[in-house]
C-alpha cells in the first residue's frame, strides 16, 4: 500500500468540506419548493455517483503515523457539523411553519431531504467523532445522534458491532441472502435491545444496576426528549412531525449503509463461541474518490474495523488481495440495495468468490447463518 499522500496539504483537505455546501442547498429547496425539493437526494445519491465515474479511484494512502496536530482542518469539519445541523433543522422548522408558499407534502419532502443530509453526513460524522478520545468530539457525536433520535447507535456500535462484526452475534452484519427490507426491521428491533443489554452488562460487571446514573441511556433519553420538545416549541405538533420525518430518513440512510458494509462476510468460527480476530477481509472496501470525499473515507471500512480509532484522513486503502472490493461507491450501492433482486445479482457472486478466496476449506456455511443475541438479558 503506497503512502504518497500528504494529508496536511490544502488540496487534500478541501474536498472533505464539500458536505457544507448541502446546507445552503437545503435553504434553496425550502425557498423554492417544487422540483427544488429533489436537489438534496439528487446531490447525495446521484451527483456523487456520477462524480465517482469521473474522478475514479483513490488508491493512495496517507502516512498513518501523521501527527494529530496536522489534522486540524479535518477534525474541524466534523466538530462544527453538529451546531450547523441543529441550526439547519430548527431554522427550517421555524421557516416552514411561518410561511405559506409550501404545501404540506412539500414540507414533508423538504424534511425527508434534510434527513438525507443528517443521515448521510450527520450520522457519518458522529461515527467518526464517537471513536475519538476528546470529550468535545464525543459530545458532538451524542448531539448528532440525539438530533435523529438514534442515540443508542453509539453504544451498539462501540460495544456490540465492533466486537462481534462479521459473526452471527452482530445484528448489523447482513446475512448472506438477506434482503434489505428484511434486514431493516430486524436491526431496528435488535440493535436497540442489544445496545441496552451491552450497557447493562457493563454496569453489572461493576455491581451496579442498569438504573445507575452512569448508564448513558439516561443521557440519550434526556437529549432526545429535549430535541423533541424544542421541535414542538418551534413548530407545534406539525413541527414535531417534520422533525421525526427527518430523523426516520436519517437512520434509514444509516441502516442502508450498515447493510452493504459487511453483507455476507463472516469470521471463521473457532469453536466455543469464539471467532478469529477482525481483519480487513471482513468489511467491504471501496476506493471511489468522490464518494469518499462526501463520506469522509467511510468506504475505507476495512481499515476502520482493523484500526477503529484511526482518524478518517489516515484510513488506509486495501486491494483485492487483502479486502473484498465493492464494484461501485456507497451512493450507487445503497440504491442497488433497495432492490433485493438487483443486489443479489451484484453481490452474491462476489460473496461466493470471497469465500473461495479466503476460506476455501469451509464447505458448510450453515452455522454462520442465524443470529444469536450476544448480550445477557
Amino acid at each position: 500500500m503506497p503512502e504518497t499522500q500528504n494529508p496536511s496539504r490544502l488540496p487534500a483537505v478541501l474536498p472533505f468540506w464539500l458536505s457544507i455546501a448541502l446546507i445552503p442547498l437545503a435553504w434553496v429547496a425550502a425557498s423554492m419548493g417544487g422540483w427544488a425539493l429533489l436537489v438534496l437526494p439528487a446531490v447525495t445519491w446521484y451527483l456523487f455517483s456520477i462524480l465517482d465515474l469521473i474522478t475514479g479511484l483513490n488508491l493512495e494512502n496517507a502516512d498513518p503515523q501523521t501527527d494529530d496536530n496536522e489534522l486540524f482542518w479535518y477534525k474541524t469539519v466534523t466538530v462544527i457539523w453538529a451546531p450547523l445541523q441543529l441550526m439547519t433543522i430548527y431554522g427550517l422548522l421555524f421557516y416552514v411553519t411561518r410561511t405559506d408558499h409550501l404545501a404540506a407534502w412539500e414540507e414533508w419532502a423538504l424534511f425527508a431531504g434534510v434527513g438525507v443530509i443528517s443521515g448521510t453526513i450527520g450520522i457519518n460524522f458522529s461515527h467518526e467523532l464517537m471513536h475519538q478520545k476528546p470529550k468535545l468530539e464525543r459530545w458532538m457525536a451524542d448531539i448528532l445522534l440525539a438530533s435523529v433520535l438514534y442515540s443508542h447507535f453509539r453504544s451498539e456500535h462501540l460495544l456490540v458491532h465492533h466486537r462481534y462484526v462479521a459473526t452471527p452475534k452482530d445484528p448489523v452484519t447482513a446475512r448472506y441472502g438477506e434482503g434489505f427490507w428484511r434486514f431493516f426491521p430486524r436491526v431496528l428491533r435488535e440493535c436497540y435491545t442489544s445496545a441496552f443489554r451491552a450497557e447493562k452488562a457493563m454496569l453489572a460487571r461493576k455491581n451496579l444496576p442498569w438504573t445507575h446514573r452512569s448508564n448513558p441511556f439516561w443521557r440519550y433519553w434526556a437529549m432526545q426528549a429535549l430535541f423533541l420538545t424544542v421541535a414542538i416549541w418551534v413548530g407545534g405538533l406539525w413541527g414535531l412531525f417534520l422533525f421525526v420525518t427527518q430523523a426516520v430518513w436519517a437512520f434509514f440512510q444509516l441502516e442502508v449503509v450498515n447493510y452493504i458494509e459487511h453483507y455476507g462476510l463472516t469470521r471463521r468460527h473457532l469453536g466455543d463461541g469464539k471467532y478469529e480476530h477482525v481483519k480487513p477481509r471482513h468489511s467491504w472496501n471501496s476506493a471511489q474518490k468522490a464518494s469518499n470525499w462526501l463520506l469522509i473515507n467511510l468506504q475505507r471500512h476495512s481499515d476502520h474495523h482493523y484500526k477503529p480509532d484511526r482518524r478518517f484522513p489516515l484510513l488506509q486503502n486495501y486491494d483485492q488481495a487483502e479486502a473484498p472490493q465493492l464494484p461501485y461507491g456507497y451512493p450507487l450501492m445503497t440504491m442497488a440495495a433497495l432492490s433485493p433482486r438487483i443486489w443479489r445479482k451484484i453481490m452474491n457472486p462476489r460473496v461466493q468468490n470471497w469465500r473461495a478466496q479466503y476460506y476455501p476449506d469451509i464447505t458448510d456455511w450453515t452455522p454462520y447463518k442465524n443470529a444469536t443475541n450476544p448480550m445477557p438479558r
